[in-house]
């Protein structure tokens, strides 16, 4: 039997993608479930709301969110025709008047609607306008800043809902669709591709990214997937010029309903805490202290009196994972805490001093920043010890600094020269640790510093203020 020809050299791969998709029974099938939403405020006196809408637009423009109302006296494009709470000039004292449109979508037959938090923040009075060109006056249920959802009441009945889908099966590169009120134009149909997911902006939520077209006023409305299923709430774009530059980003849909779920049940969102303040580990960091890859979240701080305190974690712990799940990233930390029900026994890994340590942490619940007393300042203990190789002089704490500090050992940097100064450390610092070996006095500090190999580069965990840091020194360098 004759050998199979290989093929020619220059055959053509498959064609994997084939024609563009069509969006008209998606937009059939969504679209009435798609609302606008326009927002008002009561002024105090002609001419009075000027400085507000400045303000608001700015803010809009910062974040990327919203636009003030167009002006409708003059017949802008985009200002609903026959509104009956449309103002006019000379307006009498308490007058509401136009603040900002956004767009929503309804999440039950019963009239909840769902909407971005900055479209409905400040607003006296919420409007929602359906599709068959009915308005009713919305009532706010709750709004999260910190995810920017908000749940609104309508009162209305049999309404057509959307379908909620599964972020997990979104795929980068995948058609989505977004319908809003951009810049007042009501239904307005944009399409693209999913661009990235969990793209991770340091806020509380990680965010689908795409390359939607979605412009101030799509705030607030769906993203939608092939299947007809909202995956995400269009709130952000990336922006230089405040319009639409091909980045927009959508909070994940699931992350929006268990939002949803807290607002609707008690109009406020608990959250977790256990009260550390923590930074990113460097590469660097990683490997001087033996963690070797960069991981997991520094804790910086710890505050008196928290889970966190109470469980016995300190500055310069490494948490590399809580209730089993791996923190690659520092904000992965506060996520999956804020996540977390208070009063949830939980338990945390640490690395500290290089070995991996277990700690059980009762969660907390998310409180208001307190304010933080000002660290008294003392003159150091007169017993002095230098180490030069490093660049550094150091002192014992007295017994009181150590109390104020609520440390049991360290030293005070007195002079940071050379390797230390360009390491980073100044006069003042408290050292806590020295190649993953706690400190108790100078004394100690120079006997760790004699047992390394002469010229190594080695981590130092220090203290300025209430907060500690990971350096590394390099002598000679």
């Amino acid at each position: 039997m004759a050998p199979a020809s290989p093929p020619p050299a220059n055959a053509a791969a498959p064609v994997i993608v084939k024609g563009l998709p069509d969006f008209t029974e998606l937009v059939e099938k969504v679209g009435p479930s798609v609302v606008s939403i326009r927002t008002t405020q009561r002024v105090a006196e002609e001419g009075g709301d000027g400085d507000e809408a400045d303000a608001q637009m700015r803010e809009f423009f910062k974040r990327f969110f919203g636009v003030p109302m167009p002006d409708q006296r003059r017949g802008t494009p985009g200002a609903p025709n026959n509104t009956p709470n449309t103002p006019k000039r000379g307006a009498e004292q308490g007058e509401e008047r136009p603040r900002g449109v956004g767009s929503g979508f309804i999440l039950s037959p019963d009239g909840y609607v769902m909407t971005n938090a900055h479209v409905v923040d400040g607003a006296d009075e919420v409007y929602v306008n359906l599709t068959d060109k009915r308005e009713f006056k919305a009532k706010v249920v709750g709004a999260d800043k910190r995810t920017d959802v908000a749940v609104l009441k309508i009162d209305a009945k049999q309404l057509p809902a959307v379908a909620v889908g599964e972020v997990s099966r979104v795929k980068v590169g995948e058609w989505v669709m977004a319908i809003g009120t951009p810049f007042g134009l009501e239904n307005t149909v944009t399409a693209g591709i999913v661009s990235a997911k969990a793209r991770d902006t340091g806020e509380e939520i990680r965010f689908i990214q795409t390359d939607v077209a979605v412009n101030p006023g799509n705030s607030g409305g769906p993203l939608i997937n092939m299947r007809g299923e909202v995956v995400g709430i269009n709130s952000q774009i990336l922006s230089r010029s405040g319009g639409f530059m091909g980045i927009s980003l959508s909070i994940p849909i699931d992350d929006a309903m268990k939002v949803a779920d807290q607002l609707r049940s008690g109009g406020k969102v608990v959250r977790g805490r256990i009260g550390v303040s923590i930074a990113p580990v460097s590469k660097d960091v990683a490997e001087s202290i033996g963690l070797g890859k960069a991981q997991g979240a520094l804790v910086q701080a710890v505050e008196p009196g928290t889970p966190a305190d109470k469980a016995g974690v300190e500055a310069g712990d490494i948490i590399t994972k809580f209730n089993g799940q791996t923190i690659d990233k520092a904000p992965d930390l506060p996520r999956l805490v804020a996540a977390t029900k208070p009063g949830t026994k939980s338990t945390l890994q640490v690395f500290r001093r290089g070995a991996y340590k277990e700690l059980t942490v009762t969660v907390g619940e998310m409180d208001s920043p307190k304010a933080k007393a000002e660290a008294g300042k003392e003159e150091a203990a007169p017993r002095m010890a230098s180490a030069a190789a490093l660049g550094l002089s150091v002192s014992d704490l007295s017994a009181d600094q150590k109390r104020e500090l609520r440390q049991n050992g360290g030293v005070l940097v007195s002079e940071a020269q050379g390797p230390a100064a360009r390491a980073g450390l100044r006069a003042g610092d408290i050292i806590l640790s020295v190649a993953n070996v706690q400190i108790g006095s100078a004394k100690e500090f120079e006997a760790v510093l004699a047992k390394l190999e002469k010229g190594r580069a080695v981590n130092v965990l220090v203290r300025r203020g209430e907060w500690a840091q990971y350096a590394v020194i390099r002598p000679g360098k």
